[in-house]
């Protein structure tokens, strides 16, 4: 797994080798220092512009700049791949995921559309929901499969998602492909949704059942 300490480390060594002070080495890259210091304790990550940037300034290959943080082998194709804006091949969930927080949304949302194309579990979506764009976060909710979708993964996953993203989610539900009793946990974030289940009910779509799960919800909402 992709280590951002290791890295940080070894762009500290080769820089200290080089002997920059992090304030050269920060206007070289047109950066601040508070920057590279971030860099170099692993609290963040560089953009993918900057890792060129650092390997042409210290004479190094990229390979070995990014095999300094000890990634896994489908990581190192990830991010080999983001260098060229591609994401063709066979990708690994859980490298996308291990790798989401250093990897710009729009580049993480082509990897994600290869991932959707594939097939992903809804329980994934909880670990890349905080770094995709709206748009990409979408498409995985009309691609995921819902087996495994529950009132947990809707309390980690709906604080991030758009007014479109979660009538998707709810569009899902109701035609079955997870349980409707996962209503309960949507009805906090769209209580506007209440009309359209009792329209559902009525049509046969939905159970009795949701009518008492819309009721006991209003009902504590108004003794609050």
């Amino acid at each position: 797994m992709f280590d951002t300490k290791k890295f940080g480390a070894y762009v500290a060594r080769i820089r200290k080798n080089a002997d920059f002070t992090q304030s050269e080495l920060a206007e070289k890259l047109c950066l601040t220092r508070q920057a590279i210091s971030k860099y170099e304790v692993g609290d963040s990550f560089p953009d993918i512009s900057i890792l060129i940037q650092i390997a042409e300034i210290f004479d190094i290959t990229i390979d070995e700049l990014i095999g300094s943080g000890n990634p896994t082998k489908g990581e190192t194709k990830i991010i080999k791949d983001t260098l060229d804006a591609e994401a063709e091949s066979a990708v690994n969930i859980n490298d996308i995921v291990n790798l989401a927080p250093l990897i710009r949304p729009s580049i993480l949302g082509a990897f994600s559309k290869k991932l959707s194309s594939d097939g992903i579990d809804i329980s994934h979506l909880v670990s890349l929901v905080r770094y995709l764009n709206d748009d990409d976060i979408l498409q995985m909710i009309n691609f995921a499969k819902y087996s495994s979708l529950n009132d947990e993964l809707i309390e980690k996953i709906i604080p991030f998602l758009d007014i479109a993203s979660k009538e998707a989610l709810l569009k899902k539900i109701i035609e079955g492909e997870s349980g409707w009793h996962l209503i309960k946990a949507l009805l906090p974030y769209m209580e506007s949704i209440a009309p359209q289940l009792e329209a559902a009910v009525i049509e046969g779509v939905l159970p009795t059942e949701t009518l008492e799960i819309i009721n006991n919800y209003f009902l504590k909402e108004r003794k609050k």
